[in-house]
């Protein structure tokens, strides 16, 4: 697995578990990131700067450390 895509597993437990709307956290975090959160999966490439994005999108949407 990717670390990009274990990122997108614990937000999405973390959206379920508060109860958020997913739509509007998802596509928060897709736009701060610049990574379409739909299109993470196991296979998506973990380089530096997208790791660091998404975990800064995931700070500023969900008050989240990842």
């Amino acid at each position: 697995m990717s670390q990009l895509n274990d990122m997108k597993l614990l937000i999405e437990a973390k959206i379920k578990a508060d109860g958020l709307d997913a739509k509007d956290v998802k596509g928060k975090i897709s736009l701060k990131s610049g990574k379409l959160f739909a299109f993470i999966n196991e296979t998506t490439p973990d380089d530096p700067e997208s790791v660091a994005k998404f975990k800064r999108a995931a700070k500023e949407v969900l008050n989240m450390s990842l």
